[in-house]
């Protein structure tokens, strides 16, 4: 059988693809937003920051609209996606990780887990449930969802609100791959480990006891949701990839 790919330059090519990119104005969103934008992709980026959101459009070739969004409201999802849509894939990087020294206190935070299951766990399947039907109907489609190593092992720092909604994250991309993936629509996601962003700044991080001895960068969580969003990944589903320098090694 002939592969549907026709060379290695058009398997990673994004030209005429258009993709949904949530959390934007952030490390790792700001970071696929560029390198998509080098791959030909017409764009549309969301955030909360609608002031550092609007500084990376502007002059970025490539995007069609970039407005403040909360991936945690249905409604505004849902608006989004009808106004901007149809898409081609969705890069999903939106997510908070409050650290929380404190979970073990009798009166520990409950507004703040609820808050980051919102957005964390929530936001996903919101997103997904706009934007799949449509992929479905077209039957093409590719979804990006942003995991973590927290999903996998309880995390390095992260407390337990964090780690157990990437963990659901997880389990999201394989519930979705095994509905989306029989209507020709790839569901994938990635799961980084420490990254050098704004959420793990002034965290206690030690980079020098990990195998490679650094942070991971947000470029190279990019390069990975970038392929999850172009035509290379014809044969992925429910694939979660491990962007963290060796830290995890499953």
């Amino acid at each position: 059988m002939t592969s549907p790919l026709l060379s290695a330059a058009r398997s990673f090519d994004l030209s005429g693809t258009r993709i949904l990119i949530t959390g934007a104005a952030g490390g790792i969103g700001a970071a696929t937003a560029r390198l998509c934008a080098e791959l030909g992709a017409t764009m549309v980026l969301t955030d909360i920051d609608s002031f550092k959101l609007e500084s990376l459009a502007h002059g970025l070739q490539g995007v069609a609209a970039a407005h403040r969004c909360d991936v945690s409201d249905r409604a505004a999802v849902e608006h989004l996606v009808a106004q901007h849509g149809p898409f081609d894939a969705l890069a999903d990087t939106a997510g908070i990780c409050p650290y929380d020294e404190d979970w073990m206190a009798p009166d520990w935070n409950e507004v703040a887990f609820m808050r980051v299951m919102r957005v964390n766990l929530l936001g996903p399947i919101n997103l997904v449930r706009a934007i799949l039907p449509g992929m479905i109907e077209r039957r093409r489609g590719r979804i990006a969802l942003c995991g973590s190593i927290a999903g996998w092992t309880g995390g390095v720092l992260a407390a337990p609100h964090y780690s157990a909604s990437k963990g659901g994250v997880h389990a999201l991309i394989r519930w979705f791959a095994q509905r989306a993936t029989p209507h020709g629509v790839n569901v994938n996601g990635v799961a980084p480990g420490p990254i050098a962003t704004g959420m793990t700044q002034g965290a206690d991080y030690r980079p020098e006891a990990y195998p490679m001895k650094r942070m991971g960068e947000p470029e190279e969580v990019a390069a990975a949701l970038a392929f999850l969003c172009s035509p290379g990944t014809a044969f992925l589903a429910g694939t979660i990839i491990d962007v963290n320098g060796g830290t995890l090694m499953r």
